[in-house]
């Protein structure tokens, strides 16, 4: 973290965390930095702790991205939006010089579907969550499900006025490829997918210790 900095700030329990370090940071060491957030809940978050808040239109580039992730395997492929937050996070992780994610010791897996169950949420236009979800399975197998809000009738709907499919696959694919054939489909708005864009993974373990995974080059 320094001065002058553009943030992305993303969503979910973690980050609630980073943010309240990020403004303590801020306030002891008399910082100036500009908070973009990736869904409604990391606006309050920001705004909440006192930190300056702002949007792609003022800063289309970031110079980090931090954000949490589902699942990550050992080439740092992501899964994300357990939170339903998977599209914007990916805009504003996708805009940053840097991609920074945290989490939980338990989110580290050899290989994607190791620890994470739900399945790949993947945002849809509402009219097409029918054709997207036959689409799915017959071109990838598995099983894709709408899913469906808890504290309301219906399903959830996104920031962006989407509905969520999870898809749960049930062999392990080429990751790249199968992101690519699934944002090709048409009503796909997003996929949960985040391939080869993080830089650095940092793992809270459960002694208390912090685990760090860089990406490796190739």
């Amino acid at each position: 973290l320094q001065n002058n900095q553009v943030l992305g700030i993303g969503s979910g329990s973690t980050i609630v965390h980073a943010v309240h370090r990020l403004a303590e940071r801020v306030k002891q060491e008399n910082l100036t930095i500009v908070c973009i957030p990736t869904s409604f809940q990391a606006r309050q978050l920001i705004l909440q702790n006192g930190l300056t808040l702002s949007d792609l239109d003022r800063h289309p580039e970031l110079d980090v991205a931090i954000d949490g992730a589902d699942e990550v395997d050992s080439d740092l492929n992501l899964i994300k939006g357990g939170g339903g937050c998977l599209t914007q996070e990916k805009i504003v992780a996708g805009y940053a010089k840097c991609f920074i994610v945290i989490a939980d010791y338990r989110k580290k897996s050899k290989s994607l579907g190791e620890q994470w169950k739900k399945g790949i949420p993947i945002e849809v236009i509402p009219m097409a969550y029918v054709p997207v979800t036959r689409a799915l399975t017959k071109n990838f197998g598995g099983a894709a499900e709408l899913r469906m809000a808890v504290s309301k009738a219906g399903p959830v709907v996104t920031d962006n006025g989407n509905f969520i499919l999870d898809w749960k696959f049930d062999k392990v694919h080429d990751w790249s490829e199968v992101n690519t054939a699934i944002k090709m489909i048409p009503g796909v708005v997003e996929t949960g997918l985040f391939i080869n864009m993080a830089q650095v993974v940092y793992f809270g373990m459960e002694d208390g210790s912090v685990s760090m995974l860089e990406k490796q080059p190739r």
